[in-house]
This record gives C-alpha cells, structure tokens and sequence, in this order.
C-alpha cells in the first residue's frame, strides 16, 4: 500500500469482517516530521540476501518462489533472482510515497510488494523512475518533477489492463504509524473515478487511492490471511 495508510479497512474474506473507518488525513505542510531529511544511504540498504528472502514475503510462496526478485544497490534495483512466471518482487523504499508523507524519509520503512507481468512493465517504471532520481543525488521536489515531465511526455507508460502487485507480508513496515496494516492486494489504473468499482462505501471492500503525482488510480482490496497463511487479526 502506498502513501497515507487507512486506519482500518472493512472487508469481508475468508470469513474475516472488519469496520470500515477513514484515511489518515494529509499532512499539512508545517507539520514536523521526524524524518526531514534523506538520511546516509546505507541505513536504507539491506543485506542481499536478506532483501531477496523479505521481498519474497510480499506474496504466496505458490507465486513469489518462481518471481525474479530486484534488490536495491546503491545505483538502484537490480535483478537478484531471475524467475519464470512474469512476476517480479522487491522491496519499496520510503521515497515511493507521496510527497506529503511524513514518513517519506523513513529509513526503517520496508514495503514488500510483487507485482504481475503487467504492473511490472507498467506500474514498476514509476519506483525505478523515483528510486533512481533519490539515489543520483535529486531533491524530493526535483525528483517529483522528474516524475510528471515523464508522466506528461509520457515516457513512463499508463498501468496496463490487469496490472496489480501483492503486499501480503507479515514482515512490512509500512509507515511509523501502520505497521504491516493489513494484507491486501492492489490494482492499478489510468485516473478513474472510485464509484465506478463502489469504492470507500460503507460496507464494500475496496479502497481508492489515487496517487495524483503519477496520475495513477490504485484500488486496494484486503484479504483475509499473510503471504505465510497465517490469518489477519480484525483488531490489528
């Protein structure tokens, strides 16, 4: 999940109800953070080895075990693990949030997430468009500038039809304030109106999040249980 992290979620699957509540609201631009700066690259560097393990949480064995796994080195993503199935799992960095994020800098923050052949040809250029921009030294704002002249000139392409990634790991940081929140699954689109999927209704399981600065639509959609079977807890 991206951005700003819904408190709670209402959904229904594998039998597991929960109350549906609202986003946490954007932060005003004189909030202060405790991450108000990039800190030393290595503290958001992992371990090979360990990155590969983590990424591969973000999904059902049955899928992230044949996925290609990307890691992050101190130039960007490479390829760790070549797959077979058109899957492609790594871990997401704080900066792939939104600019008003408070946690945009958090160095501890590790967000799993394996995208199908689609979002990865489609979705996946955005991460390594801001991923590459952060590490070659550019400002958030000039790396979100860099992001909507891509958008505009439209060298980073729309979300392909059936885009969608997993973030089902149990291992996740989201955010200082989410934790892991919920597995769940996400679907990526061209800017769409959330009522036509009857999203943030009361009582429906899907959740709108429009990430504006990439002009993409992401519906996210809890599920019931973690990558490793266990279940989700209501109360979390």
């Amino acid at each position: 999940m991206k951005g700003n992290i819904p408190r709670t979620v209402s959904f229904t699957s594998f039998a597991l109800v929960v109350t549906l509540f609202a986003t946490w609201p954007a932060p005003a631009e004189d909030v202060k953070t405790k991450y108000p700066k990039m800190a030393p690259l290595d503290q958001y560097l992992m371990e090979r080895n360990a990155e590969i393990a983590l990424a591969r949480t973000a999904a059902p064995p049955s899928i992230s075990q044949d996925a290609d796994v990307m890691v992050l080195g101190r130039h960007g993503y490479e390829t760790a693990v070549k797959g077979k199935n058109g899957f492609v799992c790594i871990v997401e960095r704080a900066w792939t949030s939104p600019s008003d994020e408070p946690d945009f800098w958090n160095p501890n923050q590790r967000a799993p997430i394996c995208f199908n052949a689609p979002a990865a040809r489609s979705y996946l250029p955005q991460t390594i468009l801001k991923t590459n921009a952060i590490l070659a030294g550019r400002s958030k704002a000039q790396m979100f500038e860099d992001l909507k002249t891509a958008v505009e000139k439209k060298t980073l392409p729309a979300p392909e039809p059936g885009s969608m990634c997993y973030m089902m790991s149990k291992q996740a940081l989201l955010n200082d304030r989410a934790g892991h929140w919920h597995p769940h699954l996400m679907f990526f689109y061209p800017p769409t109106d959330a009522a036509l999927w009857g999203a943030d209704l009361p009582g429906s399981p899907i959740i709108g999040a429009p990430e504006t600065e990439g002009r993409v639509m992401v519906f996210m959609v809890p599920v019931g249980h973690w990558s490793d079977g266990t279940p989700d807890h209501p109360d979390h």
